[in-house]
């Protein structure tokens, strides 16, 4: 029997400046799938991740917040490590970049590039934005990008043409911090020389490291030529300072690469691991990376040159996925769709999405949707409807009509040998990343188990004494079949694999349990394995995302400025004329004289004015107030009054004002 793989693999950092949503989890989720696969084939695979915890976006929010970075990232890393074992991601070790094992890596990583000559300084113009009092990174300079034309982009690349430039090179820029115009000025910096790893990156492309897409956007920036990659930012700056140069500090994307390294490296001090055998340039171990498609540049030219010029060994993969769309749209707020994985997991099972997640994802870089409605769906029909609908039409007969123990034999074997043979095929399915191909065919085959039953129709064979133990067999046949499922479904479905093998009473199964059934022996009672979604639990998700998304209601305020105030034209009227409103309860209709001009207005004062009470009085009327149409004719201003619905009371005024004059 050979060895195992040794076999380690990463996911990309997950920034930790905000929660974790059902986009980051496409990832997470893909590579928990693969390594869950590989340790149930018995390989020995480790997995590893971090939250990336530098960068100027973090010393901002925790500014704004009024803590300190650190326990800005401690509070955003245990809401991380939450969410992801809630969605049963099982890390071997989730560490942060903000380590001692991270500092270490990256100042040895950058010294031995120094010693060899891959390192350089240069002075360069960078913006600096001096409202803020600091040089700008990247994300907080927008403008237009200088290859294409495309307008609001980034600093350092552009999301439409997928071009990388220097921030000195964009059109127009502007500081997102206090969007004014920055200014350029003078800074030494020191740059990583990416073009000394041409001829070795078009070498490790070439040998099967990257996807079909990924290759021929590396041939591009390859025949566009590899810029120097400047690797430092100016103080102030959350990060690790550089050996020998004060106030600069390593940039985000130097030193979040190694936090791979240095969360391996803080797992193999804990329980006495290899780190060597893993790293060093001539391991024969496997080391993988699942990356989002956006940050490939990083991941397969800067990261590889990286560990090739430290005297590292390099990856044999880096498996790009694509983005997460929901109802066929980017994830928005406003539509409820910009799900985090929290609030999912109010209202939701997390190994449903865990389900409908794999029967999408493929090899490439294709974007996955999320269809709502396809979910509900797929999930209830899939998972309830075809597999775990298996084990509830035949435990209650074992359980009632046979004391709870299956059978002795399988009345169709060569039924179960298919089962255990599809294997092969689902194994490679798995390997590949081909998750969604691997459900269709375990799909496939839950078919198959149906219909056996629905031919055999045991709820029929046990009424009959002739045919009761053809009954008992079909049962037994049915579970084993299941129990054959549960195996290829258990890296995506661990919960409930783990469910399924307490019914079974069968203890964990492995990869190889599958080629021997289960004969002659007790199983525990059957409890509802999955429930079907109730479409009111996705309804509900969206409204919690909408109302978490919603502005905040304006503050009232029981003052009004004076300027407004004083656009009021408050002035005497005297009621010239007061008559009923027919057709109106609470109206009356008057007439009031303004000294130069007459003027008509509703009022609703009928139940407290009759209107020969009202003749000759001097009220206050609204005068510059909008006309306003009304079935019974166009009120032409308001008259103020004190009071509910109960009493009314006019504003009146002593006899001396005259008609016209204005309130002061």
């Amino acid at each position: 029997m050979s060895s195992p793989r040794r076999i380690l693999v990463t996911s990309a950092l997950p920034y930790a400046n905000g929660p974790i949503h059902l986009g980051h989890l496409v990832e997470y989720l893909q590579t928990d799938i693969w390594a869950r696969y590989q340790r149930l084939r018995g390989e020995d695979c480790t997995y590893v991740c971090a939250d990336d915890a530098h960068g100027t976006p973090i010393m901002l929010l925790a500014q704004q917040r009024g803590i300190s970075p650190e326990q800005l990232i401690e509070e955003i890393g245990r809401q991380h490590r939450e969410d992801f074992a809630d969605f049963l991601i099982e890390f071997d070790r989730y560490h942060s970049t903000h380590s001692e094992e991270n500092r270490q890596l990256s100042c040895g990583i950058f010294e031995a590039l120094s010693e060899a000559g891959h390192i350089h300084r240069k002075t360069i113009s960078r913006y600096f934005d001096p409202v803020a009092g600091m040089f700008l990174s990247d994300r907080y300079l927008r403008g237009t990008c200088p290859r294409c034309g495309a307008e609001d982009q980034y600093g350092d690349a552009c999301e439409q043409c997928g071009a990388t430039y220097d921030s000195s090179e964009l059109v127009n820029p502007r500081s997102t911090l206090s969007d004014t115009a920055p200014e350029l000025r003078e800074t030494e910096h020191l740059f990583f020389r990416l073009g000394d790893f041409t001829d070795f990156l078009r070498q490790w492309a070439a040998h099967g490291g990257v996807q079909p897409e990924i290759k021929n956007k590396l041939d591009e920036w390859f025949e566009a030529g590899l810029r120097d990659w400047d690797i430092s930012r100016d103080a102030p700056y959350f990060g690790f300072e550089i050996p020998g140069s004060p106030n600069q500090y390593f940039y985000v994307w130097l030193d979040a690469p190694i936090g791979y390294m240095a969360s391996h490296l803080n797992l193999c001090r804990e329980r006495g691991f290899d780190f060597d055998g893993y790293w060093s340039a001539d391991s024969e171990a496997e080391l993988y990376h699942f990356i989002g498609k956006d940050i490939a540049y990083f991941h397969t030219l800067f990261w590889p040159a990286l560990l090739h010029g430290a005297g590292y060994r390099t990856p044999n993969a880096v498996w790009c996925h694509g983005f997460l769309t929901i109802n066929g749209e980017k994830m928005s707020k406003s539509t409820g769709t910009f799900i985090e994985a929290r609030t999912y997991l109010h209202h939701l099972d997390p190994e449903h999405l865990r389900y409908y997640f794999a029967a999408k994802l493929s090899p490439d870089i294709s974007d996955i949707n999320l269809n709502l409605d396809d979910f509900v769906a797929r999930v209830n029909s899939d998972l309830v409807g075809k597999v775990v609908n298996i084990a509830s039409r035949c435990a209650g007969f074992i359980e009632k009509q046979f004391g709870g123990r299956l059978a002795e034999r399988l009345p169709e074997p060569a039924m179960f040998e298919d089962f255990a043979a599809a294997a092969d095929g689902l194994a490679e399915h798995y390997e590949a990343r081909r998750f969604s191909q691997a459900m269709r065919d375990i799909m496939a085959l839950a078919d198959h188990a149906n219909q056996y039953l629905s031919q055999e129709k045991p709820w029929e064979t046990v009424r009959d004494a002739a045919t009761r133990e053809q009954a008992w067999e079909a049962c037994t046949q049915g579970l084993n079949l299941f129990r054959v499922l549960v195996i290829y479904l258990k890296p995506v479905l661990p919960a409930l694999a783990a469910r399924s093998e307490a019914f079974l009473d069968s203890g964990p199964l492995d990869w190889e349990a599958r080629l021997a059934p289960q004969l002659d022996c007790p199983i525990q009672p059957f409890t509802p394995l999955s429930t079907r979604i109730d479409p009111k639990s996705v309804n509900a998700m969206i409204e919690e995302t909408k109302s978490a998304s919603a502005p905040p209601e304006p503050e009232r305020s029981d003052t009004l400025p004076y300027e407004d105030f004083a656009k009021v034209d408050l002035r005497v009227a005297r009621v010239a004329e007061a008559r009923l409103v027919e057709g109106a309860d609470r109206l009356l209709a008057l007439t009031l004289d303004l000294g130069d001009e007459q003027r008509q207005v509703f009022a609703g004062i009928r139940a407290a004015y009759p209107p020969e009470q009202l003749q000759g009085r001097l009220v206050v009327v609204v005068a510059n107030l909008e006309p306003r149409k009304m079935r019974f004719g166009t009120s032409e201003g308001m008259i103020l009054a004190a009071g509910d619905d109960e009493s009314t009371w006019l504003l009146t005024l002593d006899e001396g004002a005259q008609p016209g004059m204005k309130i002061r």
